[in-house]
C-alpha cells in the first residue's frame, strides 16, 4: 500500500526511496493524474500518469537490466509551500553503483517540482528537470557547479 504524502518532505522522500528500489507504482504515488513533465530525456515532455509510469518502468528496467542501484540526492533543497501549493527546487544528482557497493557515476539535473494538495495528500501536478549547456561543446553539464 502506498502511504500518504501529508508533508512536502514526504514527497522527496518518497521520490528517492523509490528510485532506489526501482518502484515504478511507488514513483508514481507522488503525482497526480494529470501530471505534465518537462524532461532533459527523449521525449522532452510527458502528459498524464499512465505514460509518466509507463516512463518510470522502462528507466527502472534499464537500470535492472544494468545491474545498477541508483540514490537520488538532493542538494540546495528550497520549499515554498502554503496551505493548498507547494513549491520545491533543487538540484538532484543521480548517484549509481553496482552490486557490490561500488560508485559507477554521477550527475545531477536541476528539479522544480509544483505540488497540489489533494484531499490531504501532496501531489505533484508540474515536474521541470534541466541542465546547463556548454556554450563551447553544446554538450549538457552533468555536474555540480
Amino acid at each position: 500500500m502506498i502511504a500518504e504524502l501529508t508533508k512536502v518532505q514526504d514527497v522527496i522522500e518518497n521520490y528517492k526511496s523509490a528510485v532506489f528500489e526501482q518502484d515504478a507504482e511507488k514513483f508514481a504515488s507522488a503525482y497526480a493524474a494529470n501530471i505534465h513533465v518537462y524532461d532533459c530525456w527523449a521525449d522532452w515532455e510527458c502528459k498524464g500518469i499512465s505514460r509518466w509510469q509507463e516512463s518510470a518502468n522502462d528507466w527502472f528496467a534499464g537500470l535492472r537490466e544494468e545491474g545498477v542501484q541508483l540514490k537520488a540526492e538532493f542538494n540546495d533543497l528550497v520549499i515554498e509551500e502554503n496551505e493548498g501549493l507547494a513549491f520545491i527546487y533543487s538540484n538532484v544528482s543521480f548517484i549509481a553503483y553496482n552490486g557490490a557497493g561500488e560508485k559507477l557515476r554521477q550527475m545531477t539535473n536541476r528539479f522544480t517540482f509544483g505540488l497540489k494538495k489533494e484531499n490531504l495528500s501532496w501531489k505533484i501536478i508540474h515536474q521541470h528537470s534541466s541542465l546547463p549547456i556548454s556554450m563551447e561543446t553544446g554538450k549538457g553539464i552533468f555536474h555540480l557547479k
